[in-house]
């Protein structure tokens, strides 16, 4: 009994190619690549055709294969500091969210907010022919530098604002926002607020000086209000710190955290320890992360709009990726001060 004649490959390895999947759908080798990237402008009855085509044959894209044909992939790269935080994972989703219709993936690293780490991630993202990279703030060494500007592939910046020109940002003015929450406690009548800060990443920086800028202005800044732990921040270190800062004399009656994850955990250590807030001291975050509002009192904080952030800058990556003008080199989105009861 004869054979069935074997299925022809085009490649001498067997594998089977986008041609083989064009030639059993009925369609052209574009509306292949363009049905199996997911992009929305293909009829969904041929993506259908050519998906089922696919599955026949057993087809798997080769991501390499296509980068070295186009000279670059279908995917980004984004690099940011970390992941337990869900301000980068609200920044994350939007980014998603916007590329995927597009037909590009994300492919992520975690630089840990350490500036030789983020060169070898980027020396790895480079390799595989990235179409655009996303990356955090502006502050980076200066082979990071260097290698961003040779690679040639399109950037956008995160979560600041840049000055120089030719560089393309989304973001807020972590400085402005820092000092206009400090304005506020100083209106509420607080003279004693302390700065309390971990982590100490270019942006906790960056609120770090809106601060002093705001109490230098009210002729109320003293280096003993500033507390900053290089540590990684948690709920534990806010409460650690909220003990410490509450021995302190004279007296603080105000307390502005870098961020709410501190915050928190000094709001859950004023309850434990049965201090009074804001009667006997104030409480202030940063960020507006999930359960602040729901924290007893209810924490005042600076709304950053990340979600916003992420989406907006995927926006302009995708108009820069696809050699289409950029109306604004650097947007800022601003921010937005939440006043509840801890104030």
């Amino acid at each position: 009994m004869p054979h069935p004649p074997a299925r022809k490959k085009t490649r001498a390895t067997g594998r089977v190619t986008m041609s083989d999947v064009a030639q059993l759908a009925g369609v052209s080798l574009m509306t292949v690549s363009r049905a199996l990237r997911g992009e929305r402008a293909v009829d969904a009855q041929l993506v259908s055709k050519v998906q089922a085509a696919a599955d026949k044959l057993g087809y798997m894209p080769d991501p390499a294969a296509r980068a070295l044909a186009s000279s670059r992939s279908r995917h980004v790269a984004v690099l940011i500091p970390m992941l337990s935080n869900a301000l980068f994972v609200d920044l994350l989703e939007a980014v998603q969210r916007t590329l995927h219709p597009a037909g590009y993936q994300t492919l992520i690293g975690i630089t840990h907010y350490d500036p030789i780490e983020e060169e070898q991630l980027l020396r790895e993202q480079l390799l595989h022919r990235p179409a655009g990279i996303l990356v955090t703030g502006m502050e980076r060494s200066e082979t990071t530098r260097k290698l961003l500007h040779q690679s040639g592939v399109p950037c956008v910046h995160l979560m600041e604002v840049a000055q120089q020109p030719g560089i393309y940002s989304v973001g807020l003015s972590q400085q402005e926002a820092g000092a206009a929450l400090t304005r506020h406690l100083q209106a509420r009548g607080y003279r004693r607020i302390a700065f309390a800060a971990a982590q100490l990443d270019p942006r906790t920086l960056q609120r770090l000086t809106g601060w002093r800028q705001a109490m230098a202005e009210a002729g109320l800044h003293e280096t003993a209000l500033e507390w900053l732990n290089p540590a990684p921040s948690s709920l534990a270190l806010g409460g650690q710190l909220f003990e410490q800062i509450m021995r302190q004399q004279p007296a603080v009656d105000a307390i502005f955290f870098c961020n709410d994850d501190l915050a928190q955990g000094a709001l859950l250590a004023a309850l434990r320890l049965g201090i009074r807030v804001p009667q006997q001291v104030a409480i202030a975050g940063f960020n507006d992360l999930t359960g602040s509002d729901q924290m007893l009192p209810p924490l005042t904080t600076i709304r950053t709009p990340r979600a916003e952030i992420g989406a907006a800058a995927a926006q302009m990556l995708l108009q820069l990726m696809n050699g289409q003008p950029v109306p604004s080199h650097s947007i800022d989105l601003g921010y937005q001060l939440i006043e509840r009861g801890s104030t």
